[in-house]
């Protein structure tokens, strides 16, 4: 098995999930767009199934395993997207979904996981406490561990979105996507060189969990310590097999502040009448912080989610 996937195992991918996934809508706002002084379109992954980008990848990972590994099910840790995607596309499939979530995670997050059948452990929110957790769970259960990110079916299965993004709307510019872990970032930038060699390929994160921005500027992979973000999407360390991808194919990480995330998805809601969850809001945060040059260029924003937790509202 090859280590890193290519465009053809996004190919693949796409082919594998596209019965089952929603094919999301791309969207534009000249509100936005006179705001900025550029050409934005939106990839609405909030509109996905669990309200994420993350249902591509869980669902690509479980219908690639073999029927022998069906038999044991599936299992991982996440704070929610991916254990919502990957307990829906167990379910969908008749296996079992062992997730491990820490007891922090967003409410709305772990009412999706419980209603779509997971059997769920819940742990200390440290990334100690997740592995330790899951390998006893996998030890004794035998299930197959879909990690969130750093996992070859699931990354072909996020970079779909790209691909669906170029194919409905054109060529771009530039590409803009959130990273934490990685996993729609290294899928976004495969797909993206492949179809539009020319396309700058940029990402945003929040300056209070910038790991992927000093690996990506030191060229060695440096974990996360105690991330403060209300992007709680993106809390997590970059994957290896993520990283790998992500120095070759893309072309800078920026950081935004706490504010710019809230005035950006504010901006959303208010223009475009959609709700995102914070980690969505990052690209146009990046943009409205200045941190990219979009004048006059087509740029294309995967909004990676819209889970957000409406009892606790930022503003």
């Amino acid at each position: 098995m090859k280590f890193l996937p290519e465009y053809s195992d996004i190919e693949q991918a796409h082919q594998n999930i596209q019965k089952y996934i929603h094919r999301t809508p791309v969207l534009t706002s000249s509100g936005i767009n006179k705001i900025v002084g550029a050409s934005l379109f939106f990839k609405c992954e909030n509109f996905q199934k669990v309200g994420a980008f993350k249902f591509r990848g869980a669902c690509n990972a479980v219908f690639s395993l073999t029927r022998e590994e069906m038999k044991k099910g599936v299992a991982t840790h996440s704070s929610g997207n991916h254990a919502a995607a990957l307990a829906l596309a167990a379910q969908m499939r008749g296996i079992p979904a062992y997730i491990v979530m820490p007891e922090t995670s967003p409410q709305i997050k772990k009412k999706a996981v419980a209603g779509y059948g997971a059997q769920i452990t819940f742990c200390k929110p440290t990334l100690q406490a997740r592995e330790t957790t899951l390998a006893e769970i996998v030890a004794k259960t035998g299930a197959t561990e879909i990690h969130p990110y750093d996992n070859f079916n699931v990354i072909a299965g996020q970079g779909t979105a790209a691909k669906e993004l170029i194919e409905d709307a054109g060529e771009f510019d530039v590409i803009l996507a959130p990273v934490g872990g990685g996993g729609l970032l290294s899928g976004t930038a495969i797909s993206a060189k492949h179809l539009v060699p020319s396309c700058k390929v940029i990402a945003a994160e929040p300056a209070g969990a910038d790991d992927a921005f000093r690996s990506f500027r030191s060229g060695k992979l440096i974990p996360s310590e105690n991330p403060k973000t209300i992007a709680d999407g993106l809390l997590t360390s970059l994957g290896k097999r993520n990283f790998e991808i992500i120095t070759s194919k893309v072309d800078d990480v920026v950081t935004v502040s706490e504010e710019k995330i809230v005035e950006a998805m504010r901006l959303i809601w208010e223009r475009m009448k959609i709700i995102i969850e914070p980690s969505s809001a990052v690209p146009l945060a990046a943009i409205l912080g200045k941190k990219v040059d979009v004048n006059e260029k087509k740029v294309g924003i995967i909004l990676s989610g819209g889970n957000l937790d409406l009892g606790n509202l930022l503003f």
